[in-house]
Formats: structure tokens, sequence, C-alpha cells
């Protein structure tokens, strides 16, 4: 059985590609503002942290949907995943609650 159809498997499957992913959209809005501002430094112009940071929040979140695809694509699947066990969970709780399932 794989992880993702282990009872518990896809939320800790889900969790763990979701941080994966938004720490590495983070590192890329870091490193995009540290960019910034060493050019900004090298070609000796004083930029305020927060407009860097800001642009650098603009520049990374286009740039991030292309180069995580494959890692937004997987936490895409692990919330279906977790979608259609809580989905089949709910009808089992309606079967057993309207008595369908006891006989």
């Amino acid at each position: 059985m794989s992880e993702a159809t282990r009872p518990d498997g896809a939320g800790r499957s889900l969790a763990r590609n979701l941080a994966l992913y938004t720490v590495a959209r983070l590192g890329l809005v870091v490193i995009i503002t540290a960019v910034i501002m060493g050019v900004a430094a090298l070609v000796k112009v004083s930029i305020p942290l927060i407009v860097a940071l800001l642009f650098g929040l603009l520049i990374a979140m286009p740039l991030s949907l292309v180069l995580f695809k494959k890692l937004r694509t997987q936490v895409n699947k692990d919330i279906a995943a977790v979608d259609a066990k809580r989905r089949a969970d709910r009808d089992q709780l309606r079967s057993r609650l309207q008595g369908k399932g006891e006989q």
C-alpha cells in the first residue's frame, strides 16, 4: 500500500509537500530580494528593504509557478487524495447513520 492510500498517509504527504512548497517559494523571495539589494549596492543606489522585498515578492509569484511546477502538481494531487478520503468517510458515515450499512 502506498503512502497516499494509507489512512493518514495522504494528510502527512500533503503537509510535507505543502511545507516544502512554501519554504521553496519563501526562499525564492529571499533570493530575489537579496539580488535586488546587491545590484542596488553595486550601482550605489539606496533601496529600502521593504521596497526590495515587495519587488521580490512580485517577481517570485509567477516565477515560482514555473520553477516549482512539479512540486505544485504534487501538492494538488495530495489535496485531491485528502479530499477523496474525506468525501468517502463522509459518505460512509451518512450511510451508517441512515442504517444502510448494518443488517
